[in-house]
């Protein structure tokens, strides 16, 4: 009887295992825009993936951990602390991401439409200081833009992305707290609904 529940579970594990590469696999818009697609991802990035030992990790429910990242002014800024008091969407990006670079008129949209009590937009940037200058500077972006070195302990990372995956987003409450967590682009409609919190 044992041998035959140990069969069982481990054909559910591996079942949920090939239902979530096949999402990654195939980029199915319609689970993937889905929470709960969101969150079988999420859980078969985590349980596939290791973060180096002593790196505060973002978890759902729970409040984010601080990190100092620089803005494109060379200022350093304390995340979540600067933005306390409202909804943030934190999206993590690069320069050189196509599927990045085309949901960047939907997030400065959707930022522009939030006016001074909405859900901020905050932009890292996982890319080199004067390529994301010249990016911005080419395509207008008017939301904060903030800087972090790609690796292992990227500001990714501690939001609950440990494979790097990109474009990557995250919605945090106004006291700090890790919301949802967006794998890959979004669609131009599905951030306001996304983000609502």
């Amino acid at each position: 009887m044992r041998a035959n529940v140990a069969i069982v579970l481990v054909a559910l594990v591996a079942a949920g295992l090939g239902l979530t590469a096949g999402l990654m696999a195939s980029g199915s818009p319609l689970l993937l825009r889905t929470e709960v697609g969101q969150r079988a991802l999420g859980w078969w990035m985590a349980t596939t993936s290791s973060t180096p030992e002593g790196v505060a990790v973002a978890r759902r429910g729970e409040s984010m951990p601080a990190m100092t990242l620089v803005s494109l002014d060379g200022d350093r800024v304390r995340v979540p602390t600067a933005y306390a008091g409202r909804p943030l969407l934190i999206n993590v990006w690069a320069s050189w991401c196509g599927p990045c670079v085309r949901e960047m008129p939907a997030l400065q949209r959707f930022a522009g439409d939030q006016g001074g009590n909405g859900v901020q937009v905050v932009g890292i940037a996982l890319d080199d200081i004067d390529a994301v200058r010249a990016f911005v500077r080419n395509t207008g972006v008017r939301y904060p833009i903030l800087i972090d070195a790609p690796g292992p302990t990227d500001a990714g990372v501690r939001l609950g992305n440990p494979k790097g995956v990109l474009p990557y987003s995250v919605l945090v409450s106004a006291d700090g707290r890790l919301l949802r967590q967006h794998l890959g682009p979004f669609a131009d409609d599905e951030i306001a609904q996304w983000a609502s919190p």
